[in-house]
């Protein structure tokens, strides 16, 4: 993108900047890949379901504030879907998911997640969600194919080659639309690669204003990581997962972003690939 700007500083208040759970992203700072694709793809493995407050545990942050993307707990909602998590444990739940209405008429809604727990996956930054310096980017005008994340994501890698650097933080779709996935119902056939996948999925064009939770990861150091997976949502009905802008000339993004002090990897599934991790 150009007209971009980098700058480190304050974090503002993102409990009003942008919804989040917890006004800042200090504080013991940790990203943690929990299950994985293979618990979704060839087949859905339903009962692989998740406490964030467990989670939070096992990270030695006991009221951590958790956001990131992830699936939602389909035994909770009754149907798979997307989930923007949003959670200061023991405090306030402000976590969103997007689930298909109609796969006939191919409709959505974004709505609000009352549970404590997510499913199948999930790629989360915890921390103590204090008020901390941050990294804020700031773009416009997108020229080349890459979408926010991923050209970040390639520069870290670029910078720090066989280091790996885990980031965590919000950004919000400020001008512009985006393409999203929502996931609709699981499939009745085995997924068994990434045609499939995208014949399955339901993508939609998704406008401004929308905030998502972001966890991006220069390297595998061998933990089969997902190395980028954003999530978002809004108050206007759109959300899911976010894939890149389709508006280059007048997109404008905002995100604050914070490194991670360490990487946990939970529950990863025993036989793993790389279908389905776009």
């Amino acid at each position: 993108a150009v007209v971009s700007t980098q700058s480190t500083g304050d974090c503002p208040d993102l409990s009003v900047w942008g919804g989040i759970a917890a006004p800042g992203l200090g504080g013991m700072s940790t990203v943690a890949d929990v299950g994985g694709v293979p618990n979704l793809i060839p087949r859905p493995k339903v009962d692989k379901e998740y406490s964030l407050p467990t989670i939070a545990e096992l990270c030695g942050i006991p009221g951590a504030t958790v956001i990131g993307p992830s699936a939602v707990a389909s035994v909770k909602v009754g149907k798979n879907a997307e989930l923007v998590n949003n959670f200061k444990v023991g405090r306030e739940n402000r976590s969103w998911y997007t689930r298909v209405t109609d796969e006939t008429n191919d409709t959505y809604l974004c709505e609000k997640y009352p549970h404590d727990s997510f499913g199948l996956l999930g790629n989360l930054y915890l921390s103590q969600g204090l008020p901390s310096p941050v990294i804020k980017v700031s773009a416009r005008i997108r020229t080349g194919h890459r979408n926010f994340i991923t050209t970040m994501n390639e520069g870290l890698s670029a910078d720090f080659g066989e280091n790996t650097v885990a980031v965590g933080g919000v950004f919000m779709l400020k001008e512009g639309k985006t393409k999203c996935h929502v996931m609709p119902g699981f499939s009745c056939t085995p997924i068994r690669s990434d045609d499939d996948v995208n014949r399955w999925l339901r993508f939609y064009l998704m406008s401004a204003p929308l905030i998502h939770t972001s966890v991006f990861v220069s390297r595998d150091p061998g933990l089969d990581l997902r190395l980028e997976h954003s999530h978002c949502f809004s108050e206007h009905g759109d959300g899911g997962h976010y894939h890149f802008d389709t508006t280059p000339d007048t997109v404008w993004y905002e995100g604050y972003f914070s490194l991670a002090e360490r990487i946990m990897r939970i529950d990863a599934p025993e036989v793993t690939h790389q279908i389905g991790r776009d």
